[in-house]
């Protein structure tokens, strides 16, 4: 499935795609793409029927209307550094031994069409495109790779941007340079994981 939500910012409504990309409100069938949703079984199962019927839904004009980011009130967002090999080769960076770990605030979250606020002073605004993994319920030591997929709820198209001078040249921390407000444009949607069958390609 592809999930998404519309409207103006702060007030999305839920939606999905459908196989013929026709905008489908799920408004009546559930509340909100977020993680009260993904960590309900019950709810999802709705989801999941009322996409298996999409006629039933209620359509969407897309035209003029607003995509905001995929889920709401994200709690944590976990990132990863130099993580792609050729980007680590190309900006000269030794590739790490232990994956590079800094933190996005939720308020950097946007939605993919939404303006990018250029901080004042910034010299050297910078943007990656990354493979956002939506994780859709609590796990703690998990026993194996496998394990880890089963708690993915989808995956997401988000945008890294970060302001380098902030970030390697005024202080040495990342988060400096990575959290300033709208610096996450995230989606349009989140696909959810059974359609991906191999997230590593």
């Amino acid at each position: 499935m592809k999930l998404l939500r519309v409207g103006t910012a702060g007030a999305e409504r839920p939606a999905l795609l459908d196989e013929d990309g026709t905008l489908r409100d799920l408004s009546g069938i559930v509340t909100d793409i977020d993680d009260a949703l993904l960590a309900d079984e019950d709810a999802l199962a709705r989801v999941r029927a009322a996409a298996a019927s999409p006629g039933e839904l209620p359509v969407l004009d897309a035209e003029g209307l607003r995509v905001g980011p995929p889920l709401g009130r994200i709690g944590k967002i976990v990132c990863i550094g130099l993580n792609y090999h050729d980007h680590a080769t190309e900006t000269g960076a030794q590739i790490p031994g232990e994956p590079i770990l800094f933190f996005k605030a939720p308020d950097t979250v946007v939605g993919p069409e939404d303006t990018v606020l250029v901080p004042r002073g910034s010299e050297k605004t910078d943007w990656e495109v990354e493979l956002a993994v939506v994780i859709g319920r609590t796990a703690r030591y998990l026993d194996s790779a496998e394990e880890g997929l089963a708690h993915v709820a989808g995956y997401a198209v988000a945008h890294d941007v970060s302001e380098r001078a902030f970030q390697i040249e005024r202080g040495g921390t990342w988060d400096k340079g990575k959290n300033c407000e709208t610096f996450n444009p995230l989606g349009p949607w989140l696909v959810t994981a059974d359609e991906v069958a191999d997230p590593q390609a």
